[in-house]
């Protein structure tokens, strides 16, 4: 047989169904070490003169604020510092942002850390050009008018906010997570510069990284998920998956540290198009009830919630594509979600983390209010198979 003669059905398939979707790049990717040094001159192309850097203490500590800073107004821009963001955000911290956001009378936001400080800065900029509260903007598309630029800068591997259009903000007093979604919110730069997660602790490091792994499987087979969430899936799969160890092991190693970064940009892409399953439902309630920091809860979570997953056809095809090449020994999708949910487990001993809920103080008691509230969750719509208060209840028992 002549090269090119193959008949088609001998070359390789997948029976995942296509979905449709509209893809309108939001956000500007820059990546590399040293980019940072670019603020300035991104800030200006955005138009801005009077910046709001929005941060946490412990960046600030660690001299990433005060860099920012010099490099902007070494350009020629005002700047005023906000570096009172507390981990899980909420209310609260938007409305101190908001107050010196408007003292100032910013035109551009820059938000530089964690997920917690992204998220900050994109709730600030909701009430700051469209009023109101911050759960006027619960749902998606919700604000009616034009919002400041903003310059994303993570210095965690982790959240993937910097390429979302999300802002995660609590509730100050019910601990209630409002997901507030709106193409204006995106940043319109996003600086990804390894070199600023060098001075992440152990920790830290493992518990964001797990966040941006339990992002690539879940967002490889919710309901929504489509060529282009998939592409990103898999590609932020196997640049996490492959260099979560060298980084704990080595934490100096600066081009693993660049592969966590841009795998966690690239799942925040996938989320922006296939958004998220019932790890992150049951993880939200762990977080509000029992302080188990977001990237452990969805860590612990995950392995349960992939094996129940593995069960539809679909899902299983979806978690094939996304370890096959990958993970050693996956060749077939009755075994790839077994094989996900190992090494999420592997991952978690190497880092030294818990991998059971009752090692984190959850009881059996807790488990019926945990699954009701789980339930509620907005990301439980996206799960592949349907999950109910009586499935989460399955997963918690599953995870305990």
């Amino acid at each position: 047989m002549n090269r090119g003669d193959s008949p088609a059905a001998d070359l390789p398939s997948s029976t995942l169904p296509l979905a449709a979707f509209d893809k309108q790049p939001r956000t500007r990717l820059v990546f590399g070490d040293g980019t940072l040094e670019r603020i300035g001159a991104l800030a200006r192309e955005l138009g801005g003169t009077r910046v709001l850097l929005v941060t946490d203490p412990g960046i600030r500590a660690a001299g990433h604020a005060d860099r920012a800073a010099e490099l902007l107004r070494a350009a020629g821009l005002e700047v005023s510092v906000f570096d009172q963001v507390r981990e899980n955000p909420t209310t609260l911290d938007v409305a101190r942002c908001l107050a010196l956001a408007r003292l100032g009378s910013v035109d551009l936001l820059v938000g530089l850390g964690g997920g917690s400080s992204l998220d900050t800065a994109k709730g600030c900029n909701f009430l700051l050009t469209n009023g109101g509260e911050m759960k006027d903007y619960w749902g998606v598309g919700k604000a009616r008018h034009p919002m400041l630029p903003m310059i994303a800068v993570p210095t965690t591997a982790g959240t993937g906010s910097e390429c979302q259009s999300a802002a995660l903000i609590a509730d100050e007093h019910s601990h209630q997570k409002m997901a507030c979604l709106d193409p204006k919110a995106a940043a319109r730069v996003a600086i990804l510069d390894p070199r600023l997660t060098l001075s992440q602790p152990h920790r830290v490091t493992a518990l964001t990284g797990l966040d941006a792994i339990a992002h690539s499987v879940e967002t490889a087979v919710t309901k929504p998920r489509n060529a282009v969430s998939v592409m990103y899936s898999r590609q932020a799969f196997k640049l996490c998956i492959g260099s979560f160890s060298p980084v704990l092991a080595h934490p100096g190693n600066l081009d693993a540290r660049g592969r966590m970064l841009l795998g966690a940009a690239f799942a925040g892409l996938a989320i922006e198009h296939s958004m998220l399953g019932a790890a992150h439902s049951a993880a939200n309630p762990l977080t509000a009830h029992f302080n188990v920091v977001h990237g452990l809860a969805v860590g612990i979570m995950l392995p349960a919630v992939v094996r129940f997953n593995a069960v539809d056809p679909a899902a299983a095809e979806g978690y094939l594509d996304l370890a096959v090449g990958v993970l050693p020994d996956v060749h077939q999708a009755s075994s790839a979600g077994g094989e996900i949910a190992r090494w999420i487990e592997v991952l978690l001993q190497r880092a030294g983390l818990p991998t059971r809920l009752r090692d984190v103080g959850v009881g059996e008691a807790s488990l019926p209010a945990l699954a009701a509230e789980a339930a509620r969750q907005w990301t439980a719509n996206f799960n592949p198979r349907p999950v109910t208060a009586t499935e989460f209840h399955q997963l918690y028992e599953a995870a305990l």
